[in-house]
């Protein structure tokens, strides 16, 4: 009982850590997205209109820009061959609007090159969600029934939505690095703005971070629950 209460304990100390890191993110992502969205660019370009230009100039007249609902809800659709932007971002003439879109074309681009991560992020999807789908259940019923074997079969299936994490964090850092650069060399942003578009693109990756830090002490959370459990 002492090793289970322990290491339990542990756990929900691991639980408040990856709260508090995912929520600051998001926190922080927010606070730049509702400044730059103030901040018009000189360009007075909408997102829509630098997406369409900087896949134009990419060869990629084939990929369709389209409005979304939601806030932060932008994102490039692989299968559909479409850049979904949200109200906002397609209509905003903001450096938030303009840095948002290009990061999205930038994953446009990456499927065209056959970018190495986002073709192993595509190759494994299947994997993660069989894997969340019943790593947890696995986890759960072999606590519940003492059964050792089959929680650590549990762990080893969400290792797959880690390693998915750990995948999607470059494809996410190259789209926003190919993003600032476009951004300048298209002439959407001046020299001036590039500090702001980079700013507005660094907390949004930071949410990609602090969701990598989540999962991997939830992971280790559940791991002390089961050596924990196992020691008693």
């Amino acid at each position: 009982m002492y090793y289970y209460t322990t290491f339990n304990f542990v756990g929900y100390g691991l639980i408040i850590i990856a709260f508090l890191v995912t929520l600051i993110a998001d926190i922080y992502l927010r606070t730049r997205y509702s400044k730059y969205k103030k901040v018009e660019v000189k360009s007075g370009k909408t997102g829509a209109e630098a997406a369409r230009e900087i896949l134009a100039k990419n060869g990629l007249d084939n990929i369709y820009v389209v409005e979304t609902k939601g806030t932060l809800s932008d994102h490039y659709d692989p299968k559909q061959k479409v850049v979904r932007l949200s109200t906002d971002i397609y209509h905003g003439t903001s450096i938030a609007a303009v840095s948002v879109a290009a990061h999205e074309c930038g994953h446009a681009i990456q499927d065209k090159e056959g970018y190495t991560f986002m073709r192993i992020r595509s190759a494994i999807i299947p994997f993660v969600n069989f894997g969340t789908r019943f790593g947890y259940i696995a986890v759960l019923v072999g606590l519940i029934f003492g059964a050792t074997n089959v929680a650590w079969i549990g762990v080893g299936l969400l290792l797959f939505m880690l390693l998915f994490q750990l995948v999607t964090l470059p494809v996410e850092l190259n789209a926003s690095s190919r993003a600032k650069q476009i951004l300048v060399s298209e002439g959407i942003i001046t020299s001036n703005e590039r500090k702001d578009a980079s700013n507005m693109l660094t907390a949004a990756a930071l949410t990609y971070v602090a969701s990598l830090i989540s999962t991997i002490f939830d992971l280790l959370r559940l791991v002390l629950i089961i050596i924990g459990n196992d020691r008693d």
